[in-house]
């Protein structure tokens, strides 16, 4: 007899996929209650295995005014979980946790106008859920105070962006949003013209060109663990307080999918 975990989890449709690259892809997903959530915060979801639920967090990629649920994923080959995520289609479901959590958030405490939001391939989701609910909120007037975001995103290959053509069109109709892209390795990718390099080997550089003074300035960090940890390290050599770098780890190959 299937266990029941209709307590913890409803069971939430996928109403929408759309791939990037053989391991990067979004979904879209309409669950049966609303799911209250701030931009920045994730949700946790997964499949049944063995009358448990295997789970993970994912950053949720909509913003808190959209009708459907937005995920970016990458399927890791080793991972348990989502290997299966990537088998499910249209139609397919998930159990999602009833309740979102976290606080990485954008920063409306210390004052900052400058917010940098530095990530690498699906740590980009979190800002993309932030940056369109600060132009809905703009549009229909909650938001007046001046500010200025600068998502800086790092990937392999440039078919791993995923939200870039989007963010490229935002930037270029709101001037208080700047989106500069790298990629790692540019000998596989011979066409891009963009900058080359870690997402690490260009955080000064961009902290100087556009003035994001740690005065002024709260840095975000969201992605691999690793570059969380050097761009730590970088950021706080240059004169920014842990308090002002906010961080969000997703985890290495294999690890984070837990069974609960």
């Amino acid at each position: 007899m299937a266990v029941d975990h209709s307590e913890k989890y409803m069971v939430v449709p996928i109403t929408r996929r759309e791939d990037y690259s053989p391991t990067l892809w979004s979904v879209w997903m309409k669950p049966p209650e609303p799911l209250a959530f701030k931009a920045g915060q994730y949700v946790a979801f997964g499949v049944d295995n063995h009358d448990k639920v295997l789970e993970r967090a994912f950053s949720i990629v909509s913003s808190p005014y959209e009708a459907e649920l937005e995920f970016f994923i990458e399927r890791v080959p080793e991972g348990a979980l989502s290997p299966q995520l990537y088998e499910l289609q249209v139609g397919d479901c998930v159990f999602m946790r009833k309740k979102a959590k976290g606080i990485f958030n954008v920063d409306a405490k210390s004052g900052h106008p400058q917010h940098f939001l530095i990530s690498t391939v699906t740590g980009i989701a979190p800002y993309i859920s932030m940056v369109r609910t600060l132009v809905r909120d703009l549009k229909e007037g909650r938001l007046a105070q001046p500010f200025r975001f600068v998502v800086l995103q790092g990937v392999s290959r440039s078919d791993e962006f995923g939200y870039d053509r989007e963010l490229l069109a935002l930037a270029e109709h709101y001037q208080w949003l700047t989106y500069i892209q790298t990629i790692s390795r540019p000998w596989e990718d011979p066409e891009w013209k963009g900058e080359r390099g870690r997402v690490d080997d260009l955080i000064r550089k961009y902290a100087d060109k556009l003035e994001l003074t740690p005065e002024t300035t709260t840095a975000y960090l969201c992605g691999n663990a690793g570059m969380i940890v050097n761009a730590r390290g970088i950021l706080r050599r240059g004169g920014f307080e842990q308090a002002s770098i906010k961080e969000e780890t997703y985890w290495p190959p294999g690890e984070g999918e837990v069974e609960y």
